[in-house]
Parts: structure tokens; C-alpha cells; sequence
């Protein structure tokens, strides 16, 4: 049985052991915890506490920071005193990449030190070996050697750690045995953890971060049921690395971190966001509040005793295709003006279509809509070719690409050639679906725990073998900006994750055009439709080196034409070349003022002049024949 969580049905959070970091408790009974991570260079004392400080009376409960080298390590202290000095207690989390020298001088500061599997004892080189078993032991006895220092250490003075993986900086070991997959990131963190427990040390965190959405929610669920299976209950933090900025990091962060969140897993979380570190406090805590009486105020939804499908790998449920929806079509999105008693031309353009009297044409863009519901009323006038009204079956007219929607009401009135659409819900009998071969399902809930009751709707098609294209429909009245884009990225971004949803149609009170935006955003971070630019921009930290802010921005209005390419911006090579994992292009810092670009994971320029590094990327992504100039797009 593939189980990952407790209920698939339930909402009841994972009972995990809790880990004591200083007198912070993660885990256990504790509630979901927000931290954040400082983007001042750790040298910067006075400003390592100053931003510490932003941070902390923003909400944040745990506070990182980085330590490249021996000195930041060793300055770590004078921070912690600062903070002390001006009253406050929240303890501090040293973050290490390659350096163990400096994890072995933190963790007798810090109340937690964070390592990376992928890069504490091992150098990246992105080779492929051969390893016999008698040959990887010797890998793991060399890795052991160089982690028990640092394990007894962090027992001796009661120090936390956050044994943290990231998909980008698997190391060449794991890559050669187990590919770059969510196996290899949860077995990168096992094999650190097994020596930690040989050591009779558990006061450890785990996390699974990924850029990619879809690797990332496999890999925490491969690392639970691995951990279950093996007797461990780490506390998880959760994070969807390089999320990026604005909109689009937020709704990546929810796809990621909210799937998780409905299942129950995650006792801390982190939204890592190209923006002040102080502007994602407000973004986790408006994830983690959503489950603060969840619990108490569910209703039921009958249990699942076997998943018809597999949680730790993507495949798209079967259909039959219908229209454009359905069979190997992308996830469709349906806009809603029924509440226009009279529909112009302008109605249209919050929805992706601009019409131009003067050359009689239609202006479609790459985030146009594939239908429009209408309800009881008409369209006068010729619509584009690509677009599909949806109306009401009292007032449908039969006009070309045109279909009736019709209620379980009325679906005795679905001829059986004539293409429908239906409203149905969790509850629906399904055997009053098995014969509506032409009909497409719209699938409603009005459940507190509304991704687990839709979920289950899918498994139970499945089961029954019912292939009709089902479209997620879901409802937000009252929420604010922020809650419906977190809130609707959670709840149809999960079910996306997983196969499930042939369309989507989100209904809010919001304006049109910020509802098509978000939904077209969902489908692009859970990496089911691609509309547009993707940029796996890391969140700064006191490693970079330049404004990753500023930098990303220049990048962006130079390049946010070019559809489907992934671009990474990377601060340093810590997050460069491993961490952009599947980025087409990176721009990536390797000195003061230098960058250096790459081609997937393979470096092509070194060292080039910051100034003219923009320019040069544009010559790169040309020389491959990608670059498309924005007056033809």
C-alpha cells in the first residue's frame, strides 16, 4: 500500500518526534513553525541584526543564516550576542555548503546547523561512476568519518540539525546509483541519517527541496513512507527552493508546500522568495493558519483503503479526449462571464483575447482562455477560433462551438452525440455517468477539506474505469488577494501534482484578469501547462553576489516573452549549476562582480563583467536557437 500521511481523507497532521531547537519546539504537539533566512552578508554584523530583527517581529520563529567559511562561523556569535543584547532569544541556524570545518565551529554557537548531503563530503564534478556494493561502502565509511565529528559535537552541546537536500546538488555518488530522482534525494538524506541514529543522535530535521514541484512533494512522500518503514518520525521543514518572485514564487510555494500541508506533513516551513526575506513571513503564515481548526471543524469523506495510483511518480489519469480536453491535451482553463447581462469585445481582454476593429482581427495571447462560461447569456458576435462557450442547458442556443452545461437535474436531457458539459460533485452517484461517453464533468466541492474530497472523486473514477475529462472547479467568496492565490494554488495545484484535472475554473470575487493569471500560474508551477517564462531564481543569502532582485528583474523584462524557457538566477555557485537542476539557461555569480553562464548544467562563459552579463545571456540563448524577438511573439 502506497501510503505517505496518516488519512488520505482525514486531516490529521503526522506524528512526528519533536526536536528542541534552544527552547523552540519542532515537531510533536508543537505547531507548524516559520522561519526565514538573512540575506546580509554574515560578516555585516550590525546588519545581520538589524534584518534578524525585521525578521523576527515579522513573525519569524527560526532565523538562518549562512557560513561560507570558517570566520562567518566564528562571527555567528557576535550575532547571536546582538540579538541577545537588544532581547531576543530566537535561535539561529547556521546554513553549510561544503565547508564542515564550519559546521564543527557553528554548532558550538548556534542552537541548529543545516548541511547539504549532497555537497558536505563530496565535490561536486558531475561524473558518472560504476560503484560495486563493496566499493559505495567505502563511500559511506568516508562519509562517516567526515559526519561524526560534527554529530558529536552537536550532542555535545545540544545542537539541532536540519539534514537537508536539495534535488539540484545530489552528489556524483547518488547520481550514479540512483539518478537524479526523488530516490536519490531521499537516500542522500537516509544515508546521513542512519549514521546519526548509529551515533545515538536524533535531534535531527529533514527536508526535500526541489525547484520542481512535482519532485519535490515525490520526495517528501518517499521520505516519510521510508522513514516509516524503517521506525523514524524526523520533523519535516518544508520548502519549494528557487520559487522565485511576486506571484509566481508564491503560487510555486503553495503548489509545493500546500500539497504537503492538506496530507498533514511539515512542521516548519520556509517560503523562499527572491523579495526581503521579511515579505515571505506573511505568505507562510497565511499557508499555515489555513490548518489551525482543521481538525475540529472537517466533515467526513469516506476512507481509501488503496491508492489506484502512484503518489511518488506523475502520470496523467487516463481519458478519453473531448474537444481539446482530455487524452494527451494540456489542462484547459475556463473563464466566467455570466454575470454580464450584455458581452462586448472588452469583456474578453482580462481573459486573453484583444480585438482590433481597425484590422478585423483577434489577438490571442499565450494565456488566453480555451472556454468561457456564459451562463444565460449570448455572445453577439463572432468569437475567436479557439475559444469554446459554455452555457447554462435552459438557455443554450446551439451556436457553433457552443455547449450546454447542464446539472444532475438535468442530465437525462444529455443526448448522447451532442457534446455537454456537467456540474457534479463528490457525492454523485457513478453509475449515472458510465453511459455520458461525450460528456464532460465539472467537478464541484463545498468541503473544509476540499482537495482531499476531489482527490478522492478521481481515485474512485479510476476504480470504476469512468475516462470522461474532468474539470476542477473551485470556489472563493471572501478571502482576501493574497489567501485565494494561496489557497486556490494549494488546492488545484495538489490534485495537478498527482494527474488529476483536465481544466480548471476558479470562481472568486476578484477581478477577471488576476483569477485567469493565477490560474494559468497554477498550471505552470505543477509543470502541467507551460505558458510562459519560468525563472528559478534563488532567495539570496549571504552568499551572493549581486542583487538577485535587480538582476532578476533586468533578466525578466528582457526575456518574458520567450514561452516554455526556464532560466536560472543564481547568486553564487552554491545555488548555481546543481541547484537550477532542470533550467535551460543560469546566470549564475562566481565572484565579485563576475558571472558565469550556463547551458543546462554545463558551464559556457566564466567570469564575464556583470554589466555586460544580460547581453550576453540574450547571445547565448540565440546561439542555441531559442530566441524568439518579442515583436514576433
Amino acid at each position: 500500500m502506497q501510503i505517505y500521511c496518516p488519512s488520505l481523507t482525514h486531516y490529521e497532521r503526522w506524528n512526528t518526534r519533536e526536536v528542541m531547537i534552544g527552547n523552540l519546539g519542532i515537531g510533536g504537539n508543537n505547531p507548524i513553525r516559520i522561519q526565514s533566512m538573512t540575506t546580509t552578508n554574515t560578516m555585516d554584523t550590525e546588519g545581520s541584526i538589524a534584518q534578524s530583527i525585521r525578521m523576527i517581529n515579522a513573525g519569524c520563529e527560526l532565523v538562518r543564516i549562512t557560513a561560507p567559511s570558517v570566520k562567518e562561523a566564528e562571527n555567528l556569535q557576535h550575532i547571536k550576542d546582538g540579538l541577545a543584547t537588544q532581547g531576543y532569544k530566537t535561535p539561529l541556524v547556521a546554513d553549510i555548503h561544503f565547508t564542515p570545518n564550519a559546521a564543527e565551529v557553528a554548532a558550538r554557537i548556534v542552537e541548529k546547523v543545516r548541511i547539504n548531503p549532497g555537497n558536505y563530503a563530496d565535490r561536486k564534478k558531475f561524473e558518472t561512476h560504476d560503484y560495486s556494493d563493496e566499493s559505495y561502502l567505502e563511500e559511506i565509511n568516508r562519509i562517516q568519518d567526515r559526519f561524526i565529528p560534527l554529530v558529536k559535537i552537536c550532542k555535545e552541546y545540544g545542537t539541532a540539525m536540519r539534514i537537508g537536500t536539495n534535488h539540484g546538488s545530489l552528489s556524483d555518488r547518488i547520481m550514479s546509483r540512483y539518478g537524479d530522482t526523488p530516490l536519490g534525494m531521499v537516500e542522500s538524506a537516509m544515508e546521513f541519517l542512519r549514521i546519526a541514529e548509529a551515533e545515538n543522535y536524533q535531534q535531527i530535521i529533514l527536508s526535500m527541496k526541489a525547484s520542481n514541484t512535482q519532485v519535490m512533494v515525490q520526495a517528501y512522500r518517499l521520505l516519510v513512507k521510508t522513514m516509516v518503514e524503517e521506525g523514524m518520525n524526523y520533523p519535516l521543514h518544508l520548502g519549494v527552493t528557487e520559487a522565485g518572485e511576486g506571484e509566481d514564487g508564491r503560487i510555486k510555494s503553495a503548489v509545493g508546500i500546500g500539497t504537503l500541508l492538506e496530507d498533514g506533513l511539515g512542521d516548519t516551513i520556509r517560503v523562499s522568495l527572491t523579495e526581503d526575506p521579511e515579505a515571505e513571513i506573511p505568505v507562510a503564515k497565511i499557508l499555515v493558519n489555513r490548518y489551525f481548526n482543521r481538525i475540529a471543524n472537517q466533515e467526513s469523506i469516506p476512507k481509501i483503503n488503496d491508492l489506484p495510483y502512484d503518489p511518488f511518480y506523475r502520470l496523467k489519469r487516463e481519458t478519453n479526449k473531448i474537444l481539446n480536453l482530455g487524452g494527451s491535451e494540456v489542462p484547459r482553463v475556463i473563464g466566467d462571464l455570466s454575470d454580464k447581462l450584455s458581452i462586448s469585445y472588452q469583456d474578453l481582454i482580462p481573459f486573453g483575447y484583444l480585438y482590433s476593429e481597425t484590422s478585423d482581427k483577434w489577438y490571442i495571447s499565450d494565456q488566453a482562455v480555451d472556454f468561457l462560461y456564459t451562463g444565460n447569456h449570448s455572445i453577439e458576435f463572432e468569437i475567436p477560433v479557439t475559444l469554446g462557450i459554455i452555457q447554462n442547458f435552459k438557455s443554450y442556443n446551439g451556436n457553433e462551438r457552443s455547449y450546454s452545461l447542464h446539472s444532475i437535474k438535468t442530465v437525462d436531457k444529455i443526448l448522447p452525440n451532442q457534446i455537454s458539459f456537467l456540474i457534479i460533485d463528490s457525492g454523485v452517484d457513478l453509475d449515472k455517468l458510465t453511459n455520458l461517453t461525450n460528456t464532460i464533468f465539472i467537478l464541484e466541492t463545498n468541503h473544509n477539506h476540499g482537495y482531499a474530497d476531489q482527490r478522492r472523486f478521481f481515485m474512485h473514477c479510476i476504480e470504476k474505469k469512468i475516462r470522461n475529462p474532468i474539470i476542477i472547479k473551485r470556489a472563493y467568496h471572501g478571502e482576501l488577494k493574497d489567501e485565494f492565490l494561496l489557497y486556490s494554488s494549494t488546492d488545484v495545484g495538489g490534485l495537478q501534482i498527482d494527474g488529476f484535472g483536465d481544466g480548471v475554473w476558479i470562481e472568486s470575487d476578484i477581478e477577471s484578469g488576476f483569477i485567469n493569471e493565477i490560474s494559468f500560474g497554477i498550471l505552470q508551477a505543477s509543470r502541467s501547462r507551460i505558458s510562459k517564462t519560468e525563472y528559478i531564481s534563488c532567495p539570496s543569502c549571504g552568499r551572493t553576489l549581486f542583487d538577485l532582485q535587480e538582476t532578476t528583474a533586468k533578466i525578466r523584462a528582457r526575456t518574458d516573452h520567450l514561452k516554455g524557457i526556464k532560466i536560472g538566477v543564481m547568486g553564487c555557485i552554491v545555488n548555481g549549476p546543481g541547484e537550477m537542476a532542470d533550467a535551460d539557461y543560469g546566470y549564475v555569480g562566481t565572484g565579485v562582480g563576475q558571472i558565469s553562464l550556463y547551458k543546462g548544467q554545463d558551464v559556457v562563459e566564466k567570469n564575464i563583467p556583470e554589466d555586460s552579463a544580460v547581453d550576453q545571456l540574450i547571445k547565448l540563448i540565440e546561439s542555441y536557437g531559442d530566441w524568439v524577438e518579442p515583436s514576433n511573439v
